[in-house]
Order: structure tokens, then sequence, then C-alpha cells
């Protein structure tokens, strides 16, 4: 296994970057992804506002959403969608199979050189890829967002702190927001791992494989927003159990493989605001 390096990148910007610099990166292809469960309200602005970021980054672009068995309108408006954005490319999963499954499935379609995926909640800017983007360079793998402020209730709030802090300790992981789904990766680093997850706890598996396999970090503060519509499906007493089973078979499972070494920041002062 290859030692995990970590690069820390302070971006405390609160708007989305406007302008880009040379990025080593540029003429590959993008690829961006976003899990949907009941997301009608606001998955056709994120692929709009996905099309118009990757039209500046790369010529080579895909957007992907995994329609996961919503029972709301979200297939209806992506099929609306389809004329509109023709690198547009929609999996449905006929059930409900979980954030982890939509995941994976997002990861095994997505073909371009760099994978970056976010929620269809809305709840993030898909323009501030931009950031990320930026950040990857050739001592880069994943590029990892924090959240710069938690909108979320105080409910929400506690438990997402708790938790970040309980998985990065037990996991050894080298970033302080498992919780931020919002990451950039280069494709070739993927194809290291083998998810199994299907619940949320598919974030620390993500990470703790990237990072065994020699994967290098950098972290860029983004904004978190308020939801605009629905409700978290995160907070149910049956998937906060199911996180918490999952999370508990991976370090089992973790535990009977040969010791690895991880080289932690030695100051994690944005921790504070991946926190909150």
């Amino acid at each position: 296994m290859g030692t995990c390096r970590i690069f820390f990148l302070f971006n405390q910007l609160r708007g989305p970057a406007t302008t880009l610099g040379m990025n080593p990166f540029e003429n590959q292809g993008i690829t961006v992804f976003f899990p949907a469960f009941n997301d009608a309200p606001t998955i056709a602005a994120l692929v709009r506002n996905a099309a118009d970021i990757l039209s500046r980054l790369t010529s080579d672009p895909e957007i992907i959403v995994v329609n996961d068995g919503s029972r709301d309108s979200t297939a209806e408006v992506l099929e609306g969608l389809l004329p509109e954005v023709p690198f547009l490319r929609v999996v449905t999963h006929e059930t409900n199979k979980g954030y982890g499954a939509a995941l994976r499935s997002g990861f095994k379609v997505a073909t371009k050189d760099l994978v970056f995926y976010t929620d269809g909640d809305g709840q993030y800017d898909v323009r501030e890829l931009e950031r990320l983007y930026q950040a990857m360079s050739d001592g880069v793998d994943v590029v990892n967002g924090y959240k710069l402020n938690r909108a979320d209730g105080l409910h929400r709030k506690l438990l997402g702190g708790i938790y970040a802090r309980f998985t990065r300790k037990l996991f050894r992981l080298p970033i302080v927001d498992v919780d931020c789904d919002f990451r950039l990766i280069r494709k070739s680093a993927l194809d290291s791992v083998d998810l199994k997850t299907c619940s949320g706890a598919i974030c620390v598996e993500l990470v703790d494989q990237l990072a065994s396999s020699g994967a290098r970090f950098a972290e860029v503060g983004v904004n978190h927003y308020p939801r605009v519509a629905g409700r978290s499906q995160f907070l149910s007493p049956s998937r906060v159990l199911r996180t918490i089973v999952d999370v508990a078979t991976l370090w089992f499972a973790r535990s009977r493989k040969p010791s690895i070494r991880r080289i932690l920041p030695s100051s994690m002062e944005n921790a504070r605001a991946a926190d909150k």
C-alpha cells in the first residue's frame, strides 16, 4: 500500500471562482454525476449549472444522474432535459437501493478522466466545482470539499459533527469532512477501489479505500446551502441504524488487514469549519 500524502488548500472565498487558470487537466474529460432520490424540484437547475461550468472547464463533458427509485417526478424532469443537454445520461434504479448504491452506479458508468459528484438536493452549488478543479494537480488524486458553514438544523449539525469526528479518528481518515459529498477524483484512483456499501457509510468506505491505495488528497472549502425542498432521508431511524452497522462492518473488515500507516495533517485548523 502506498503512503498517503496530504495537501491542504484553504480557500475561504464565499462565492464561485470566476477566472480559470492554467490546469494540467484542462484537456481531459470530466464526468459530473448526481445521485437523486425525489429531487424533482432541484435536479434541473443542478444539471443546467453543471452543463454551464463544464463548458468552461473541458471540451469532453459528461453528466450522469442516477435516479435511485424516485417516487416523485424526477424521471419526467430528467426526460425533459435530455434534448437540452446532449451529454446527459440517466441511470435508473427501479426501486430505491440507497445512497451508497447510487454512488456505486455513478462511479461504474462514469467514463471521463476526472469524476466529480455531489448530491441532487441542491445543498451544494455545482459551479463551485471550479474551485476543486483548480486544486487538481499532478500531486493530487482527490480534491475533497469541506463545508465552510453547515446550513442544517441543530440536530443534524450535532449528529453530523459527531459522525465526522468519530469516523475520522476511527479510520484515521486524511480529510476533516467525510460527510461533505462534493468530490473530484481521478478516474485512475477510482479504479483501485472496490465499494460494497449501500448506505451513507459509503463515503467512509470510499475515502478509506482511496487513502489506503495511496491516493493524495487536497481539501477546498465550499458553501453549503439550506434545503429548498423535501427533507433529508438520512436521519430516519432505519437509515441511521443501517449506517452504524455498515461503519462497524467496515471497521472490523479493515482491522483484519495489515496495518497501514497514514500521515495525518499536523494542523487541523479547517476542522472547525467542517464540523459546524
